[in-house]
């Protein structure tokens, strides 16, 4: 179990910028709701349920690992009009830290965005090359609002 606060920063990204990726991880994600933020994961054949706080760049979290036929099930219960997020995760290391950057698939495909977690919100950071438009503050970008609206503007 993981409980405490996710504090992170978000980028599109420059794809064609990106140095060769190792084998990333799928994820398949769905939301059964958004006030707190509660979503079931599939990743790499575990299974996860997570409820989050508000906010962009920092927000509580707790996360739970639970069966993978659990968070199977439970994913017939998104909330209606949602879609699921679906994506491959690749850890890049970059500046001493490490990147996740997500490539979409189905109806988002052709979204590629990178995120960081930090220790605070004023923590220095190296920017990678490949890290374009940062969008932290932009909720378009959260993949909870992803499940509802689909690609941002």
């Amino acid at each position: 179990m993981k409980d405490g606060w996710e504090i992170e920063r978000k980028f599109l990204v420059r794809r064609e910028a990106l140095p060769p990726l190792a084998p990333g991880e799928r994820i398949a994600q769905v939301y059964l709701g958004f006030d707190p933020t509660v979503r079931v994961r599939l990743q790499a054949g575990r299974g996860y349920l997570t409820v989050k706080g508000r906010g962009l760049a920092a927000r509580r979290e707790l996360e739970l690992e639970i069966a993978a036929e659990a968070a199977g099930a439970l994913m017939d219960f998104r909330v209606a009009g949602t879609i699921a997020v679906e994506k491959t995760r690749y850890r890049v290391p970059w500046g001493g830290r490490t990147w996740e950057v997500d490539v979409f698939e189905g109806p988002l495909e052709g979204l590629v965005l990178a995120e960081v977690e930090l220790d605070s919100l004023d923590a220095a950071l190296d920017t990678p090359p490949w890290a374009d438009q940062e969008v932290t503050d932009d909720p378009s970008y959260q993949n909870a609002n992803l499940a509802k609206a689909g690609n941002p503007p």
